[in-house]
């Protein structure tokens, strides 16, 4: 299996968050300047780059824009343009930047987890308030081979479920195929992403975020005194260019922070931004932000949560963060 098919066999992509198109968002003839520490940016369209969307509006409104940002819509061109060195930042599924850093023996570092977990249990009902609710049911999910099974099949075993036997998980090509099949099974459940779950949600009314999975994983690692979490996406630089720019690195970290601030805490004017740069419709950004778990987490917190996070992986298939853990020098520190 070639590189990029492998990583994306292994990413963790949400269809409902990606586009058809690839789209730069910034000046044609900021890409042209000769400052050597223009940042270049590149992100995947989804939660892992709505936490952009403030610094890229306010980069884009300068008339000497500071950084250039472009937003794509699959795994591997984001993975094509880093190894290349094309770009020196980048927003990308968190196991991906595993993957990345033992493919290319240390070549990319982590700056920030970006994004915390978007999965969530979904019914057309009221019958699920607990794992042990899903005993003898029907899941309908996407992700089959990737981290979205990774996830659920270790939240069902560590509650005492089987896979397979206990719960039943009929897995689809598509998210809006489990939104179809939920339409047909009055007793069936699904597992969706946010910004999925609401953009189904404004065609079902009646569908109910019954678990956010992101807290059944945390409930399991505080039982076991440990501090990983469900992480969607983090923010990766090349270590080549961290090691030659570190104000430059400095400087974009001070400004995604303030960025991750402002969306958070300012919802209406965010999903404006986030439609304006065709992430997602601004009326589902409006709705889904809130369940889209936006951060910036960095140093000694980032590593904790990242690397309990791929020790999980790890142990459900090896290939998913590209083999084996992430070294120390994976973590970026000033």
């Amino acid at each position: 299996m070639g590189f990029a098919a492998a990583i994306l066999a292994m990413v963790l992509l949400f269809a409902g968050c990606g586009q058809t198109e690839t789209k730069t968002e910034s000046s044609t003839a900021a890409s042209e300047t000769e400052d050597e520490t223009l940042v270049h940016v590149l992100a995947l369209k989804g939660p892992t780059s709505m936490g952009m969307v403030k610094m890229m509006s306010d980069n884009d409104s300068k008339e000497s824009p500071a950084d250039t940002f472009e937003l794509a819509a699959a795994p591997d061109e984001v993975s094509a343009k880093l190894v290349q060195g094309e770009v020196d930042i980048a927003a990308v599924p968190a196991n991906l930047a595993s993957v990345l850093y033992n493919k290319t023996n240390g070549g990319v570092q982590v700056l920030a987890v970006n994004t915390l977990g978007v999965l969530y249990i979904v019914e057309d009902g009221d019958t699920v308030h607990s794992i042990a609710d899903l005993k003898g049911r029907t899941i309908y999910a996407g992700g089959k081979g990737a981290t979205p099974e990774y996830a659920l099949n270790y939240i069902l075993e560590k509650n005492g479920l089987v896979p397979g036997e206990d719960v039943t998980i009929e897995w689809k090509s598509e998210h809006a195929e489990c939104v179809a099949a939920l339409a047909e099974d009055a007793d069936g459940i699904a597992m969706l992403p946010q910004p999925f779950v609401t953009t189904a949600q404004t065609k079902k009314e009646t569908l109910r975020t019954a678990l956010d999975l992101t807290e059944e994983w945390n409930k399991i690692q505080k039982s076991e005194g440990t501090a990983g979490t469900l992480v969607t996406g983090v923010t990766v630089v090349r270590t080549a260019f961290a090691k030659e720019h570190p104000e430059a690195v400095a400087d974009f970290m001070e400004a995604y922070q303030a960025s991750v601030s402002y969306v958070t805490e300012n919802t209406d004017e965010a999903a404006k931004l986030i439609g304006d740069y065709d992430i997602v419709p601004e009326a589902v950004a409006k709705k889904a932000l809130p369940a889209c778990n936006i951060v910036c987490i960095t140093g000694d917190e980032m590593k904790e949560k990242l690397s309990g996070y791929l020790g999980v992986l790890k142990d459900q298939n090896p290939e998913a963060v590209g083999g084996e853990l992430p070294g120390d020098d994976f973590y970026y520190s000033e």
